[in-house]
């Protein structure tokens, strides 16, 4: 089979959870052994790691086809209409407007239909008609998780049979950093000094940063030198929580370091009292996998897939209940052998997460999938 694979997401700079999806599965994907032949389709140049491809796959054909908006939507359609792979996989969520060949897209989550408030109404609007349209028109569809899965069969009525659930893998280069000189100069980089407990994703609402930094003023009493850094890339609606930590009186004590380079990371999450990451809604939590492979315990939500991704390694919590995700911030704190408890935890649950694997799993979706444009619309009927 020639295969078809936008790597669109995967050639950004700053990669948060849909770029490192995109470029860890499709690193693996061209890495495993097949009689397959693979073209990539991307709007800009090659820069490393991406370039790096050619190196694990010789055979490897890229695309460049720039365009200025729209890009899958319009551009991508118009390049596999001319020159039609036999399979096309979309892993960032958007499929082209048009498409002759059978299409497998993932989808990650359905957050904006949980917390719409946690959304741009245009973004809303955006999400679900994309969501809604490739889970009635692709050939398959894939899902981080049974709770993604779920949701597509509760809400748009998906046909179970056409959603594959793949688990994403763990970045495995990933390790804990040992030493102090190292992640001390980390630390200085993005100005944090001290003991402190760390968050790292986008900053947004459905990250429900918010009521973790009203927890974190909960804790004066038993922590009173520790500090909360937010790490990460501004996001939509991101004023209120900036508002929120200057109305608490928390300048001084929550650091915002902006976004954290792949090479900064280990050190970071190595140097952590912990994680703490109460999201609203995942549909998968790269985060916390990281956190486990770097030695960091984890504090993380009872909701969504963050249980499926968690086990028994991290502490679960309500992230609707502002006490509870602060008590759970205190004992991580105050309990040193539930910190080594979770940690041993956590080496063990990160075995069960890998691209490897997760490679292999696509790639039998790939070829398992209905060929034809006869077959695919047939599959499509709602």
């Amino acid at each position: 089979m020639l295969i078809g694979i936008d790597a669109s997401r995967a050639t950004r700079a700053q990669r948060t959870g849909t770029e490192a999806y995109s470029l860890h599965l499709i690193r693996a994907i061209i890495e495993t052994e097949c009689d397959h032949r693979f073209r990539l389709y991307t709007p800009t140049n090659l820069q490393p790691p991406i370039s790096d491809f050619r190196i694990l796959n010789p055979e490897l054909e890229v695309r460049v086809i720039p365009f200025p908006r729209l890009w899958t939507h319009l551009r991508l359609a118009w390049e596999v209409s001319r020159r039609p792979p036999d399979v096309l996989f979309v892993p960032a969520h958007v499929m082209p407007l048009f498409c002759p060949v059978p299409t497998v897209v993932t989808v990650h989550d359905l957050g904006y239909l949980h917390y719409p408030e946690a959304h741009r109404p245009f973004d809303r609007r955006y999400l679900a008609w994309t969501t809604r349209r490739h889970a009635r028109r692709a050939a398959r569809v894939i899902a981080d998780s049974q709770a993604t899965r779920a949701d597509l069969i509760r809400h748009y009525r998906a046909e179970p049979d056409r959603i594959v659930v793949v688990y994403p893998g763990r970045d495995e280069s990933l390790a804990r950093v040992d030493d102090p000189a190292t992640v001390a100069a980390v630390k200085a980089r993005y100005g944090v000094d001290g003991d402190y407990l760390l968050y790292l994703g986008t900053l947004q609402p459905r990250k429900n940063l918010i009521r973790l930094v009203e927890a974190f003023a909960r804790l004066q009493s038993v922590a009173d030198r520790l500090r909360l850094v937010l790490a990460g890339k501004k996001g939509w609606l991101y004023e209120g929580l900036f508002a929120r930590v200057e109305a608490l009186g928390l300048r001084d004590r929550v650091l915002f370091p902006g976004y954290v380079a792949d090479d900064d990371k280990a050190a970071l999450l190595s140097g952590a009292t912990a994680l703490v990451y109460p999201s609203l809604y995942e549909g998968f939590g790269l985060p916390v996998l990281e956190a486990m492979a770097c030695g960091t315990p984890v504090l993380t939500s009872n909701v969504s897939s963050l249980p499926e991704v968690a086990g028994d390694a991290a502490l679960l919590v309500d992230p609707l209940d502002t006490e509870a995700i602060a008590q759970g911030m205190a004992r991580l704190i105050a309990d040193a052998g539930l910190r080594r408890s979770l940690v041993e935890k956590g080496y063990t649950q990160i075995r069960k997460f890998s691209w490897t694997n997760a490679a292999r799993q696509v790639l039998q979706v790939l070829e398992s999938t209905p060929s034809g444009r006869d077959e695919i619309f047939s599959a499509s009927t709602p």
